[in-house]
């Protein structure tokens, strides 16, 4: 059969790079490599026993029926007093839509929004599936670049300036998957009041990596009064409880949106696994305290790359607030050639890193970041030694 015949939505979207970046590292790791990956945000920690003793218990109790599409009625009272608690945000269930992970409540948001020829804003670096999501709703992504210069955040300059009669949407993400950094409230408010003026540009707020925020409390910008009803707030368990093979996210949302979201939801998917929203309501009513000690040891991980990577000749490095990710600048090996290989980008470098010295990262290009590399920290502080030793005698040789 020819690819003639697939259709063009398919043809058009990208294959994610982190997770072909992951695949090639376990081919090679299953071919006697010792690879350590450091390509993939997921947590290294086992699942918190107080959340696999409330799924054994749903077993037990035998829930094994199609849950209804927009979530158990009793989890989405625990999201509604999840987000009461942490982000000041106040909303009714029939304004909760669970969902199979996050990326398909950011899907479910874009496909009810988007329509052929609409723009979305990224802020870049961003997720690599949020272009991809943008493309399959037949719409388009414009990129709003920034540097390791500018903290990789936006101004309201800029905001402004990407704006056209065209823009339907922009997906903010903080803290941020590449780059790590946090916006503050103060600079939310300031591009609010850039969004104010255009009340037909709707926002996705996508906060998965909230609870990983290690130098300041994280600020929702549905929190901002003049946004509550324009802001499509995103979550999930996956990162903060380490719950990324259970599959579970959700959002928060003007009422309007959460039936439109839970129409497509049920056409496409139902309602997502039983077993893991009846873990999901222990896990969001559960304190924060009681994954304190994954916050700290992803901190201390952070404190430990950040000053290995200073003794990376050519590594342009910031200081990331938040999530499990740093994104050095290696723009300074672009052009020269390595063990024999050319790096002509970032991509390149990436590669070089994994046929000579067994260490997975990933590209920037994906991000938006031409310039850089994705490292995860998600890994144990023994690997990113290890890891951090190899670039190191590579580049500083």
């Amino acid at each position: 059969m020819s690819d003639s015949l697939l259709s063009h939505r398919i043809k058009n979207m990208p294959v994610s790079q982190t997770l072909a970046m992951a695949a090639k590292a376990r081919e090679l790791k299953e071919a006697g490599r010792d690879i350590i990956s450091l390509s993939l945000g997921e947590p290294d920690f086992h699942v918190p026993d107080f959340i696999k003793k409330a799924a054994i218990q749903a077993i037990n109790d035998n829930y094994n029926s199609y849950s209804p599409i927009n979530g158990y009625l009793d989890l989405r009272q625990s999201i509604c007093k999840k987000f009461k608690r942490d982000n000041g945000l106040i909303y009714k269930p029939e304004q909760i839509v669970v969902s199979t992970g996050a990326k398909q409540a950011l899907a479910n948001a874009a496909l009810v929004l988007l329509n052929p020829g609409d723009e979305v804003l990224l802020p870049a670096p961003y997720w690599v599936s949020y272009s991809a999501i943008v493309t399959l709703a037949e719409a388009k992504y414009i990129e709003i670049p920034t540097t390791i210069d500018t903290d990789f955040k936006i101004t309201p300059k800029q905001l402004e300036d990407a704006i056209t009669p065209k823009t339907k949407l922009i997906i903010f993400n903080s803290p941020n998957n590449p780059s790590g950094m946090v916006y503050s409230e103060k600079e939310y408010r300031a591009l609010a009041k850039v969004l104010e003026k255009y009340p037909d540009i709707y926002i996705i707020s996508d906060e998965i990596y909230e609870y990983l925020n290690f130098e300041a409390l994280s600020f929702s910008f549905a929190a901002i009064e003049s946004m509550y009803d324009r802001t499509i707030t995103i979550n999930g368990v996956s990162k903060a409880f380490a719950m990324t093979g259970w599959r579970m996210g959700y959002i928060g949302a003007p009422e309007w949106i959460a039936k439109a979201c839970t129409k497509i939801q049920g056409q496409i998917t139902s309602g997502a696994n039983c077993i893991s929203q009846r873990a999901t309501i222990a896990a969001l009513e559960a304190p924060v305290s009681s994954i304190q000690y994954m916050i700290d040891e992803f901190n201390k991980r952070r404190l430990l790359i950040l000053d290995l990577l200073k003794n990376i000749k050519g590594f342009k490095t910031t200081k990331p607030l938040g999530a499990f990710y740093v994104l050095p600048d290696v723009s300074y090996y672009f052009g020269k050639t390595i063990k024999g290989q050319k790096i002509n980008n970032a991509g390149d470098f990436s590669l070089l890193l994994l046929e000579k010295v067994n260490v997975a990262t990933v590209t920037g290009e994906a991000f938006g970041a031409p310039n850089c590399i994705r490292i995860s920290y998600s890994a144990s502080q023994e690997n990113i030694k290890e890891a951090m030793r190899r670039i190191s005698e590579l580049l500083n040789s």
